[in-house]
């Protein structure tokens, strides 16, 4: 349920109502707008008809139920779109945000290069492998804790915050001394020990969508987050399995749109992974831009055909360059067709 406070309601009596949300068995979220307080009550097992009650206590304007079953990720919980801030980039805000770099992190001089390329095109920030989570047990797997060394030298050379990805609780308290956003990948979305470990992490969270979830299952896993402390969570979407074959995936753009509708969170998209094939990023990552997108996340490598994972994915710096080109371009605009109506 939401206690919407009126917009003259006192400091007074947005503590009465929390503390009445407390004590009917749910867990009061505060959002405070620029016009008035939302008071959401969270939880299973409370007394629901106390919390419809409060809409007679002073200062309530009225008390709604949550339409969806994630609560806190709801743009009813929180209509403003939220903002996250990594190490001073703010992922949601006015600006575009680019990610770029390899998908592993395959030695020093690799990354070095690629992120100093990356740093001159444009880019906002650095994204590199240490764990990998591959289909085959015999693939490359990440060099572990040297490419958290390597990332974070990459950092205090360009000064680009670095996003990679935790596979396992065991690893959260590492990774948090190296990374400025911890990455959720596909195959972890709803590994929800990690989630709730991550959910009590001090650090921004990029969660990918699984690649046969449901948009209503990815908000849920967001939901973890939210509901365990972390506030500072950043969707991805990265393409679903369909029956297409000419892809590696089949990036959503509606589910972009759809999130943004549904979610205060900030959204990017991944058109590496979404479609598997360098000559659709830059089209797509325009296009992701153009739905609503807050960013794109995307493989930059200074040899994709000599690289140890994702090579034909993978920008070289030169096809990086054109597409940071295209996105400084403004986006074609929508004609609207012209009705030609016949006279009577």
């Amino acid at each position: 349920m939401i206690v919407n406070m009126s917009d003259s309601a006192t400091e007074e009596q947005i503590e009465h109502v929390i503390q009445r949300i407390r004590e009917a068995g749910f867990q009061p979220h505060i959002t405070r707008g620029t016009e008035r307080t939302i008071v959401a009550a969270v939880g299973s097992g409370g007394r629901r008809h106390e919390i419809e009650a409060l809409s007679v206590a002073p200062g309530v304007d009225n008390v709604v139920a949550i339409a969806q079953p994630f609560k806190l990720v709801s743009r009813q919980t929180r209509p403003q779109p939220s903002v996250v801030d990594v190490a001073g980039v703010k992922i949601g805000g006015e600006e575009v945000v680019v990610i770029a770099g390899p998908c592993s992190v395959e030695s020093r001089e690799q990354l070095l290069e690629t992120a100093q390329a990356v740093k001159r095109a444009g880019a906002s920030m650095l994204r590199g492998g240490a764990y990998k989570p591959r289909t085959s047990p015999y693939e490359f797997q990440g060099l572990g804790v040297e490419a958290l060394k390597i990332l974070r030298e990459a950092r205090e050379l360009t000064g680009l915050p670095v996003v990679t990805e935790v596979m396992s609780t065991e690893d959260v308290d590492l990774i948090c001394e190296y990374a400025d956003i911890l990455q959720v990948g596909a195959r972890n979305m709803q590994n929800f020990a990690l989630l709730r470990r991550l959910a009590t992490a001090n650090k921004p969270i990029l969660l990918k969508r699984g690649p046969s979830a449901l948009v209503k299952e990815w908000l849920l896993a967001a939901e973890y987050l939210l509901s365990g402390g972390n506030s500072q969570v950043v969707l991805c979407e990265r393409g679903i399995k369909t029956f297409e074959t000419a892809t590696r995936n089949t990036i959503d753009l509606a589910a972009i749109a759809l999130a943004k509708e549904l979610s205060h969170l900030p959204v990017i998209a991944d058109p590496s992974h979404g479609t598997g094939k360098q000559s659709l990023i830059g089209a797509i990552s325009r296009a992701a831009i153009a739905v609503g997108a807050d960013g794109i996340i995307v493989e930059v490598h200074p040899c994709p055909e000599r690289a140890l994972s994702d090579g034909p994915q993978s920008l070289d710096i030169p096809q990086f360059e054109r597409v940071m080109r295209g996105l400084s371009a403004p986006l074609r605009p929508v004609l609207a067709p012209t009705l030609h109506l016949a006279r009577a």
